[in-house]
């Protein structure tokens, strides 16, 4: 049982809690009746403010709709003005450009241009929205007299600009190509920079508003005058510096730039003065012209002819047996050669040129007109080479070829420059110089056969024969010839091998050819001599100048590819002719060889018949040598070697037979005038044998 003082403790403390709650519910209850009355005057509020609202709206709709009317009526205003102003402004574009257009674009073109821009947007408006108006006819009349004046500046500015480009620029240009260092290659300046871009400007307006192509031809006309005046120029100064100085060109002048090198001579094939102009004397010989082949080097039929050919064409290749040069070029063979280079690097130069000026697809067309004169020029020109060597050829004038034959190299060594600059062009225009190259060919071939042959057939045996017996021109021209296709052969130096051999051995071919029609033809020449003395010394000088020829021009190791024993067969021929030349001198020894002599025996009397057969002996022997001495004193060996060779031979000989007889009958009493007899000593027969081929003595 809860004790009473527990008790009322307990019921205090509840009582207590009980009326703290009713404060607390007696609080909430006011705090909910003030927030109901703030909620209604809320409510009150914004019903007033959502009244208020609708009467602003309802009043300010009408106001805004009406502003935005007027923006928008604002700006059609402003558009139609400007519009105004616009077409306004078209109908004043004749009066504001008319005197621009009448003085031309000369001085001011950006000017020109942006005027003939307004013209021409006038004339698109007019034709556009009024096309009967009188506004329409004027504009377009000012266009197209504005354009007329675009055409006109465009001619002057190519007219006064275009510079023909001089002889040594073109020379500095052409002989770069041998300086061993590489250096950077200047473009040429056609136009100067200025007068160039003006030029750009026109033709490309000319072009996209224009609608105009005439200036196409304006230009190729104009460039392609200069192009080709430059060539010529180039020509004339070889001719010009070749008849004042001697020599081609010097290409060290005082206005020359000063940062360009002074550069070498460009190294190009060409032919020997000197040999021309012995060759030349070969047409007097009269040469038939005859076919005919050397037993020695038989070559007939499709053989000849195949070997003939291809061996033209070898000794044209730029690595093969004519890539040479001699320091005495012909001034007109060296003259076209350089024209040839010129014109490369002049049509490379004016492509770039044009590419700059003349639309994309329009630029081949263009180039192939550009072109035309000068290249027409250069191939006639070798036309005309190659006629004068057919005719050259017909009158048996061989040193032709000698001109020919560097041409073609050069020409053949220039075609994949050729080829690459004619790129695009016309077929007729890429097959000029094959054409010419292939005409080359046919005479050069043609000429190295009718020389062949016509060296067996040579006719000439009894007008200009030596009389001495001495070299034969024949022999000297043929030689010569062979010299400078050699001259050619050695300076191939970056062929391949099978070409280098195949070049080698169609020109070892043609030239044991030459010589064995040439050794044909002096046998039949020596049979001209009615002594055989003579026609011997003439073959052992003959053969001895071309053994000598052959092994100074190392052409005997050219020989030697397919003769291998030419140098020992003309050693035998030579040794042969001095055998048949000491035969002469029998008719002399004879009457004192030992085998002829009579027989006596010491201290007995002669006979009459005895005494009589030594006088005769000695006589025989006296006149027999008086006569050989006068004769053959005239005789002539040109060379030193040989003619002290044969004459210690044949002294020895004759000095050893004579001193033999001499000594067995000088004590004898066969004569009472010994002195009649006896009339020369050992010693003098040798002097007088050492004056023999001395025509000086």
């Amino acid at each position: 049982m809860i004790p009473p003082q527990e008790a009322s403790a307990r019921r205090r403390e509840i009582e207590d809690k009980l009326k703290q709650e009713e404060e607390t519910l007696s609080f909430i209850r006011d705090s909910l009746e003030k927030s109901d009355q703030l909620t209604k005057n809320m409510v009150s509020i914004l019903s007033s403010f959502e009244s208020r609202l609708m009467k602003l709206e309802n009043s300010i709709i009408p106001v805004h709709k009406q502003t935005e009317n007027l923006q928008r009526l604002q700006e059609n205003v402003e558009k139609t003005l400007s519009c105004l102003d616009h077409v306004i402004s078209y109908y004043h574009v004749a009066t504001d450009t008319e005197k621009i257009i009448k003085e031309g674009p000369t001085g001011r073109l950006e000017e020109y241009l942006g005027s003939m821009a307004k013209i021409q947007k006038a004339v698109e408006y007019f034709q556009d929205n009024s096309p009967d108006s009188p506004e329409l006819n004027k504009v377009k009349l000012l266009f197209e007299r504005g354009k007329e004046s675009l055409e006109s500046e465009f001619r002057s500015l190519m007219t006064r600009h275009s510079k023909v480009v001089s002889p040594v620029l073109i020379l500095d240009l052409i002989s770069g190509e041998d300086e061993l260092e590489v250096q950077e290659e200047v473009p040429l300046e056609h136009l100067p920079e200025g007068v160039l871009l003006d030029v750009i400007r026109i033709s490309r307006w000319l072009v996209e508003y224009g609608h105009n192509q005439d200036f196409m031809n304006v230009y190729y006309q104009i460039r392609s005058s200069q192009l080709d005046r430059s060539i010529r120029g180039l020509k004339e100064h070889f001719r010009k510096s070749s008849s004042s100085s001697g020599v081609p060109y010097s290409p060290a002048v005082p206005n020359k730039r000063k940062d360009t090198p002074t550069k070498k001579p460009v190294k190009r094939p060409g032919t020997i003065r000197k040999a021309q102009n012995l060759l030349k004397q070969y047409s007097q010989h009269g040469l038939d012209g005859k076919k005919g082949g050397s037993n020695l080097i038989p070559l007939e039929g499709h053989e000849h002819d195949f070997r003939v050919k291809h061996l033209s064409e070898a000794l044209n290749d730029k690595h093969g047996p004519l890539a040479g040069r001699d320091d005495m070029l012909d001034v007109e063979t060296d003259a076209y050669i350089h024209c040839v280079s010129a014109f490369v690097k002049l049509a490379q130069s004016e492509y770039q040129l044009l590419t700059e000026v003349i639309p994309e697809h329009h630029q081949k067309k263009t180039f192939d007109s550009l072109i035309q004169d000068a290249l027409d020029g250069l191939m006639l020109e070798g036309e005309n080479i190659v006629s004068a060597a057919r005719k050259a050829i017909v009158r048996h004038d061989f040193s032709a070829v000698l001109t020919v034959f560097p041409i073609l190299r050069h020409l053949k060594q220039t075609k994949p420059e050729f080829d690459q600059v004619l790129q695009g062009t016309a077929a007729s225009t890429k097959n000029k110089l094959p054409g010419l190259i292939t005409s080359m060919e046919t005479v050069g071939a043609k000429a190295l056969e009718d020389f062949a042959d016509n060296i067996k057939n040579d006719p000439d045996k009894e007008y200009n024969m030596p009389k001495d017996g001495t070299v034969h021109e024949l022999t000297s021209n043929a030689i010569l010839f062979l010299q400078q296709l050699l001259d050619f052969q050695e300076t191939s130096s970056s062929a391949t091998s099978y070409s280098s051999e195949f070049s080698k051995r169609l020109l070892s071919t043609y030239i044991c050819k030459v010589l064995g029609n040439l050794q044909l033809n002096l046998l039949s020449k020596s049979k001209v001599y009615e002594d055989p003395a003579l026609s011997a010394i003439f073959l052992h000088n003959n053969y001895n100048y071309i053994l000598k020829a052959l092994e100074k021009s190392e052409l005997i190791q050219l020989v030697a590819v397919t003769q291998k024993t030419a140098e020992c067969s003309y050693r035998e021929h030579i040794e042969q002719q001095i055998k048949t030349y000491q035969r002469s001198w029998l008719k002399v020894t004879d009457y004192i060889a030992e085998k002829n002599l009579p027989v006596f025996q010491p201290g007995v009397k002669l006979r009459d018949k005895e005494r009589q057969m030594i006088k005769e002996r000695f006589k025989g022997f006296n006149d027999g040598l008086e006569e050989l001495c006068k004769i053959q004193k005239a005789w002539a060996i040109p060379d030193t070697e040989q003619r002290d060779k044969i004459r210690q031979a044949q002294k020895h000989m004759v000095k050893e037979t004579y001193g033999a007889f001499l000594h067995r009958y000088s004590s004898v009493p066969f004569t009472k005038n010994p002195e009649k007899y006896i009339k020369y000593r050992v010693e003098q027969v040798g002097d007088m044998i050492d004056r023999l081929f001395d025509t000086s003595a």
